[in-house]
């Protein structure tokens, strides 16, 4: 861990890209999980764009379940651990695929949401914006004033990446010389694409998780286990270094 707080205080150019792995600890199951949603859903029945269209009631049953999951919960050590990397000024992004909203209410400002977010709305039929707490889940499909149908402002299957999100992440990466991974096994693409690139520009990569990932063969340090209690454990090895630096310079 100290070695890890090293590298995060030397680095000229820091990102995090973090996966459904960090929001366990605060009580959102992986999808693929056991206890996750495509255990209860069957995912090609709701988890593809085209299923949403054409049936939006039948998957706005499971949308809601989501919300009413998201609503509950709060962010973990993991997150707050990250919002601190970024106020000491070495953590310049994180690239999330949670739709959870959790890195923004820990208070990381700069963060780019790889698979959308549930925290708006847009009416399919006029393009209409919604916050989700102006929404009401007890008649579903929620509806616009035009009548039109509201979807969460996610990525489903067959759906692409936000182009805004996708350059944001893109540019991020080619500026990084150092990528934390953190909670996600780096399976799908283009985000498992994101720490090659920071790799093969000569940066490191630093892998923290549960279990080994395909990513692991080209991680420079690998710690596994907790998300929630490996970060805070470097951060405050980070503030032992820096406070030890401050103190040699004075």
């Amino acid at each position: 861990m100290r070695k890890v707080a090293e590298e995060i205080i030397k680095a000229k150019f820091c990102i995090a890209l973090t996966g459904a792995g960090i929001s366990t600890e605060s009580g959102i199951p992986d999808f693929r999980s056991k206890d996750g949603l495509w255990s209860r859903y069957d995912i090609n029945e709701y988890g593809y764009l085209h299923s949403f269209l054409k049936n939006p009631a039948k998957v706005w049953k499971m949308l809601a379940e989501m919300a009413e999951l998201f609503e509950k919960v709060k962010p973990n050590p993991a997150h707050y651990a990250l919002a601190e990397l970024e106020k000491l000024g070495l953590l310049k992004a994180v690239i999330t695929q949670n739709i959870d909203g959790l890195h923004q209410e820990a208070g990381n400002k700069k963060v780019i949401e790889f698979h959308g977010s549930f925290n708006t709305l847009t009416c399919l039929n006029c393009g209409k914006k919604y916050s989700k707490e102006k929404i009401d889940l007890k008649n579903l499909p929620p509806r616009c004033s035009c009548n039109g149908i509201l979807k969460p402002d996610i990525v489903f299957f067959g759906e692409p990446i936000p182009t805004k999100a996708l350059n944001e992440a893109l540019e991020l990466a080619n500026k990084s010389d150092l990528i934390l991974v953190i909670g996600t096994s780096c399976a799908v693409y283009p985000a498992a694409a994101l720490p090659i690139i920071v790799k093969r520009k000569g940066g490191k990569i630093i892998e923290i998780n549960r279990e080994e990932s395909e990513l692991s063969y080209l991680a420079d340090y690998k710690l596994l286990g907790k998300a929630g209690e490996i970060l805070p454990k470097v951060v405050e090895e980070v503030k032992k270094l820096m406070k030890n630096r401050l103190q040699k310079i004075q």
